[in-house]
């Protein structure tokens, strides 16, 4: 191209093309302390100043803030649940924990229950009970002038009657006769000291005679410990009179007087409406 066209003028005329490489090299050679550069004209220029260079800064920054607050709200919706489904969540993965502790802990199969043992019976529960003591009889109320020491007495001659069958007229003549005998009380003998052994009512001087009915010892009636037991003593009367033929025909006074062969044979008869009384009311 001829040197004389305007556009060569032009570029020849703008700048130096070897301008740029001798600033660099003015650069390096001055050392640590660089030169400050002059200013420059135009846009270059006016991008370095500092005033426009803060300004730049600060928009940048705006806008990059914008852009991760439009990021972050867009996102916001997708990734964050409201409060009270995270709280119920929260709950729920908490029962779950729970639940899962409780089936580690629990026997994986159920334990059937030990059967429950049958007591032993004790000593205690075995014993039998003790058999119940018999109630004592009603001691009878006294009658015919009789004292209850006297009227327990006849009880015992009428009870022995009973047991061996014999008729209430038998029973009459046995309770008259101790009337005129011992006055129905339990003598023992003065003769004889061995029968203040034994309970006693009263105590008598005729020889060795003892009890209810006034029996001897050295007649054959008995020892004296059994003839001074009053049920003794009834029964040995109540045998002899039933050996005595006919003793039911007789009269109060002989059938007594038979067996007992009394020197005073006639005095039974005055006991027997007394005697029948008590039989009465004990029978």
């Amino acid at each position: 191209m001829h040197p004389d066209d305007p556009s060569d003028q032009k570029l020849t005329a703008a700048e130096p093309t070897t301008g740029s490489t001798e600033r660099a090299s003015t650069e390096r050679t001055i050392g640590r302390h660089r030169a400050p550069e002059p200013p420059r004209r135009g846009a270059r220029a006016v991008l370095t100043s500092t005033p426009l260079r803060v300004a730049l800064a600060t928009g940048v920054s705006c806008c990059l803030g914008f852009a991760a607050y439009a990021g972050v709200r867009d996102d916001t919706p997708e990734r964050k649940e409201p409060l009270a489904e995270a709280v119920a969540d929260r709950a729920a993965l908490a029962d779950q924990r729970a639940s899962r502790s409780l089936e580690r802990t629990a026997s994986p199969t159920p334990v059937s229950p030990s059967p429950t043992p049958t007591p032993t019976p004790t000593r205690a529960a075995t014993k039998k009970p003790a058999p119940k003591k018999p109630a004592k009889p009603r001691r009878p109320k006294p009658v015919a002038g009789l004292t209850q020491a006297q009227m327990d007495n006849a009880k015992v001659i009428v009870d022995v009657g009973r047991d061996l069958d014999v008729p209430k007229f038998g029973m009459i003549i046995a309770v008259a006769t101790a009337m005129q005998e011992s006055t129905l009380l339990n003598y023992a003998s003065g003769v004889l000291p061995e029968s203040q052994d034994y309970p006693h009512q009263a105590i008598g001087w005729d020889h060795d005679s003892v009890g209810l009915f006034q029996q001897r010892p050295s007649s054959g009636w008995g020892t004296v410990a059994e003839l001074m037991r009053p049920a003794f003593a009834a029964r040995a009367f109540y045998l002899a009179l039933l050996e005595v033929p006919g003793w039911q025909d007789m009269s109060l006074t002989v059938a007594a007087q038979t067996v007992q062969v009394s020197a005073f044979p006639d005095a039974y008869a005055q006991h027997e409406d007394r005697a029948t009384e008590v039989v009465e009311a004990l029978t």
